[in-house]
């Protein structure tokens, strides 16, 4: 990863950091492996921070906070030596569905709740995030149309609420299909139990009607039904056309689901997020019910729009990886370079999250700082976080030290703050 504060010409490689053994790069004195405690110093890495990136930096977290990152003082010894690695606020994910992959890693392959969450954690962690909104579906049906099936978001709310999960960083976004009859009612007895001293829970609104949004191209939708689904060509168009007549004979629900989230967030009681906006009266309706967040924009058009209404734009850390959407939309790039992106969130890889950094920074469209930027303080912003996603002096003691080999970074070591 380039180290530069300004943007280095498209197409020259950047100087990458330097290669660290993965065993010796972090040295481990006085607590046990796995367990970080409240105060720590850390010296020798490439700190970067929200302006600029410190080399030979030195870091120092009390109760689980960090309280000083700045130049290693003359002669200082640190408890951590991380030998040049590069160090990051954790990162921030605010729209992960990697707990569906480990819940169900095969078509009829379920795999115990608790053991999926866990793996699921512990799989994000070691792609340096240490914040996950894991998406939890509210609906009868999936996406594309197919049964929803076990289990449901009560089981899954309650996997994740555990304190194991919560302490690894486990979070909720609630995804809310507005055109199922069953949905809303589910949402509403969630947020019954939701913590009054945490912030307000983050609900997502989705419509993914073939026609419209994520698969504009109803086509895109039949794709992923003989890709994934085993379905044939043909079989795949009649369950598109089906569920699309299906779907359109709702706009009721829609409509009713819509204005109940606009009361809600109104009163502050969720953080409401549109999922693919396309259009500026998309966004301007989300706006007019209390939106704050644009999650995954189709179109640059809805980009603009919500830029120019203040949301907070969340794009697609695969995307940008890719260099292009897989249904067709628009190129998380394009919005990046034109400077309609404040997060990206994993989706669907999470090992993209700290991929997309150095992305962004070889590609010439950002600098080191303000590609770090886009995965950890944009997201935490996005989410009504305000005490993490920065290296500066009173944010959570959440860090991570990466690597560079051949072209891409990896994790060498994780501390987190245990009091979540």
């Amino acid at each position: 990863m380039n180290h530069a504060t300004s943007a280095p010409r498209a197409g020259r490689p950047p100087p990458a950091v330097p290669a660290v053994p993965a065993v010796a790069a972090v040295r481990q004195l006085g607590w046990p492996l796995g367990a970080t405690p409240g105060d720590w110093t850390l010296a020798g890495v490439t700190a970067v921070l929200p302006d600029r990136v410190v080399d030979d930096a030195w870091v120092v977290a009390r109760e689980g906070r960090i309280v000083e990152v700045g130049p290693r003082p003359p002669g200082a010894r640190a408890d951590l030596d991380g030998r040049g690695a590069l160090c990051l606020p954790g990162l921030v994910d605010v729209h992960t569905d990697v707990l569906a992959h480990e819940r169900r890693p095969r078509p009829g392959a379920d795999l115990p709740l608790d053991l999926a969450v866990r793996t699921a954690t512990e799989r994000l962690a070691g792609c340096g995030v240490l914040t996950a909104f894991h998406g939890v579906p509210f609906g009868a049906h999936t996406p594309v149309g197919l049964p929803a099936g076990r289990p449901g978001p009560e089981d899954l709310l309650q996997a994740l609420q555990a304190p194991a999960a919560r302490a690894s960083g486990t979070r909720v976004l609630h995804r809310l299909d507005i055109r199922s009859p069953a949905a809303l009612p589910e949402l509403e007895a969630a947020l019954a139990h939701a913590s009054p001293d945490d912030i307000p829970p983050l609900v997502s609104h989705e419509d993914h009607t073939p026609g419209i949004g994520q698969y504009a191209d109803p086509a895109a939708m039949e794709r992923l039904l003989v890709g994934r689904e085993g379905f044939s060509s043909t079989d795949a168009r009649t369950h598109v056309q089906r569920w699309r007549r299906e779907r359109e004979a709702r706009s009721d629900v829609a409509a009713a689901t819509l204005t109940r989230l606009g009361e809600l967030a109104r009163a502050g009681r969720i953080r409401l997020a549109g999922h693919d906006p396309e259009s500026d009266g998309d966004i301007e309706a989300l706006v007019a019910r209390g939106g704050v967040v644009a999650e995954f924009p189709t179109t640059v058009e809805a980009a603009r729009a919500a830029r120019a209404h203040g949301l907070a734009i969340v794009a697609g850390a695969p995307n940008a990886v890719r260099g292009g959407s897989h249904t067709a939309n628009v190129s998380a790039r394009e919005l990046v370079a034109l400077g309609l992106v404040d997060a990206l969130a994993s989706d669907y890889v999470p090992a993209t999250l700290l991929a997309v950094i150095e992305v962004l920074v070889r590609e010439g469209l950002l600098d080191l700082p303000r590609a770090v930027a886009l995965v950890t303080s944009g997201p935490a912003r996005a989410a009504g976080l305000a005490d993490r996603g920065s290296l500066v002096p009173g944010m959570r003691a959440d860090v991570v030290l990466a690597r560079t080999v051949a072209r891409w970074p990896s994790v060498v070591a994780t501390l987190r703050a245990v009091d979540w």
